[in-house]
């Protein structure tokens, strides 16, 4: 059987009483998430959103239980989705698709969205987290290996004193049983966790929160890489290189042998369809 690593309370931090674990499913409310300007690149929907609006978006997702999913775009997850469209399909009922990867940033703008930023997950995380900490509503961690679950929850624990974080997990690499997800899917629901960061990459984390948002009623966020960068267990690019649109060639550099498809590959078919297909889908 699975076991969650850890169930921790910062002290002084009680567990959430908002909303016991026992609350029954039918007392979710309905999502009705407000519109946002959106554009499809190679097919997907990718939206022009900013990190208070999509952080303001996850408080009320996480305050009325409505349950709902945010995915954090790059040019991976677009080359994902343009190969599957039933993983188009999966990103697609998002509640937010934000552009997590600069280029994404500037093919929003040249499809007519001068307004559109980045919304980074590796940023976007520790925003939450801020509010979630103000606001004492209960986060939660799905993915990381577990050292590196240990030195996100002291980075956590260090940045937001008052963050209640009642469940962690280290899934294995493999399929999880039933049984195992079942037991999973009962720890998050008992633990009161209203916001779940999930980070076990994409296209898996997708298809994770998309299988998962029907019996949970916490917002899920796939935030990609963000444990191992604000763990510290992996080197972030520096900024010049992220406003530059190159923060793939710092990662290429430190991780040739797993990027080099995902990097020279992808990155150039997503050229070749978006600039001289242009972007089909």
């Amino acid at each position: 059987m699975v076991r969650p690593q850890v169930a921790w309370h910062p002290p002084g931090n009680p567990p959430d009483s908002a909303s016991g674990p026992g609350d029954p499913a039918g007392s979710r409310k309905p999502r009705t998430p407000a519109a946002c300007p959106a554009r499809r690149i190679l097919g997907m929907r990718v939206d022009a959103t900013s990190y208070d609006e999509t952080v303001g978006l996850v408080l009320d997702l996480a305050a009325t239980r409505s349950g709902g999913m945010v995915c954090v775009a790059t040019t991976h997850m677009v080359m994902e989705s343009f190969d599957d469209p039933g993983f188009r399909r999966i990103v697609g009922s998002a509640d937010r698709v934000t552009p997590d990867g600069v280029p994404l940033v500037w093919a929003l703008r040249a499809l007519g969205l001068r307004q559109a930023t980045r919304v980074y997950g590796p940023s976007l995380m520790p925003e939450v987290c801020a509010r979630a900490a103000a606001e004492g509503v209960p986060v939660g961690l799905y993915g990381g290996a577990p050292e590196t679950l240990a030195l996100l929850r002291a980075e956590l624990r260090t940045r937001f004193p008052g963050l209640q974080v009642p469940f962690a997990y280290s899934p294995p690499f493999r399929p999880l049983s039933d049984a195992e997800d079942r037991e999973v899917v009962e720890t998050i629901a008992a633990s009161g966790v209203r916001i779940l960061f999930v980070g076990i990459g994409c296209p898996r984390q997708e298809r994770w929160m998309a299988a998962h948002r029907e019996s949970l009623d916490c917002v899920m966020i796939g935030v990609g890489a963000a444990f191992d960068f604000l763990a510290g267990a992996k080197a972030q690019a520096p900024r010049w290189l992220q406003d530059a649109g190159l923060e793939w060639l710092f990662r290429l550099a430190h991780e040739p042998r797993r990027l080099w498809r995902r990097y020279l590959v992808g990155n150039a078919r997503f050229l070749f369809h978006f600039l001289l297909r242009g972007n089909p889908g």
